[in-house]
């Protein structure tokens, strides 16, 4: 039962998530790239303020996965660098704890170039 229960939250959350973007897109003039950005520097400063580590808490995966917890990976990851090496890690910390995320976005976008065949408008 408290795999179903996981599952809800994680699918509650993320969907608030997306909907707030879909919302954003549609009833405003910010382009789907602008509220991507938004999204991440929302989770950064959610993430430095300790605000979305409860989220993560409570959702798991429903709040990692959207590209909020992107940007609250990169906020904690230079968090915990700062703590452990001092000032070097305000550089360190995000690439190290990032750099899962952005090796299979690179990877899974090579894989799709090689496979699919985009046709011209």
């Amino acid at each position: 039962m408290t795999l179903l229960l996981a599952m809800v939250k994680a699918f509650l959350v993320g969907g608030a998530i997306c909907l707030i973007g879909q919302i954003l897109i549609d009833r405003t003039a910010l382009t789907p790239g602008k509220v991507l950005v938004l999204f991440v520097v929302c989770g950064v400063v959610l993430g430095a303020l300790g605000l979305y580590e409860p989220l993560v808490r409570f959702a798991g995966e429903g709040a990692t996965v959207p590209i909020t917890g992107f940007g609250w990976a990169l906020a904690k990851g230079t968090r915990e660098a700062v703590d452990e090496q001092g000032w070097r890690g305000i550089l360190q910390g995000p690439l190290a704890s990032a750099s899962v995320g952005v090796m299979a976005a690179v990877l899974s976008a090579l894989l799709v170039s090689a496979v699919a065949r985009p046709k011209e408008k």
